[in-house]
């Protein structure tokens, strides 16, 4: 019997990546899954069949979570699908590169706008449509997928970094509220991750295969999205039963 048996999670940008492998360990605990994309329907599905070979029910559904409204109509729709759900894991985001990395005074409104919609807007949301709903729930978890720039707080990153810092202002506020509900609210941190997020970035430091960093890296590799989907998975278990309002950066001890 697996860790997570009998739950259920949403799981946003679940179709790769670190969302991907979230949803891969929540289901060989035995969750079933409400899989969030925004456009790549062709990955979410390869999840959803991923997840339902391992005897979980999962199911995908599209929207962006900068986007309140189509927010809400997904969640109606996933909580009419499986009438509980009890664990929200905010993973979706946009990464800086995606924009240049341009500085604070030389970014555009555009720019702020899609960081911040994707990185704070989404995960205020989520918790907005969902959290509510949760409170029905024997237990519930929030997972604020943030990183380490928004503690490292590097030049170049600022629009990232101010999104995330936003995240974990919402993660520890959310925890205190909740906390009354039977909801723990808590922050996972990755530092550097071999996803498409992780090399888009590295490239723009001119390394074009992310395993070149692995010599430099804290115990000789970088991080994998299954390293941090474990880190969640235990924060959703009862192993984690009494953990709240916490943040666990996980990036070998150094940024």
């Amino acid at each position: 019997m697996g860790k997570l048996e009998g739950r259920t999670a949403m799981v946003t940008g679940g179709g790769r990546g670190i969302g991907r492998a979230v949803c891969e360990r929540f289901a060989r605990e035995g969750a079933n899954l409400a899989i969030n994309y925004a456009s790549n329907e062709a990955s979410a599905l390869e999840t959803a069949e991923a997840a339902r070979a391992l005897g979980v029910r999962a199911e995908i559904y599209q929207a962006d979570v900068a986007d309140a409204g189509a927010v809400n109509a997904m969640c109606e729709k996933a909580i009419a699908d499986f009438g509980q759900i009890d664990a929200l894991i905010n993973n979706a985001g946009i990464g800086s590169s995606a924009v240049n990395r341009p500085t604070i005074t030389g970014a555009t409104d555009e720019q702020y706008r899609l960081l911040f919609g994707a990185n704070l807007w989404g995960p205020i949301n989520m918790c907005r449509a969902l959290v509510p709903h949760m409170r029905a729930a024997a237990r519930g978890d929030v997972i604020m997928v943030s990183s380490i720039a928004a503690q490292s707080m590097g030049a170049r990153m600022g629009l990232y970094s101010i999104g995330k810092a936003g995240m974990e202002a919402l993660a520890h506020t959310l925890a205190k509220e909740e906390r009354a509900n039977g909801i723990r609210v808590n922050i996972v941190a990755p530092g550097l991750v071999d996803t498409d997020m992780g090399r888009r970035l590295m490239s723009t430091f001119g390394v074009e295969n992310i395993r070149d960093r692995d010599a430099q890296a804290p115990f000789g590799f970088v991080c994998t999205p299954d390293d941090i989907a474990a880190t969640i998975a235990f924060l959703c278990s009862e192993d984690a039963r009494y953990i709240t309002n916490e943040r666990i950066t996980v990036s070998g001890g150094g940024f």
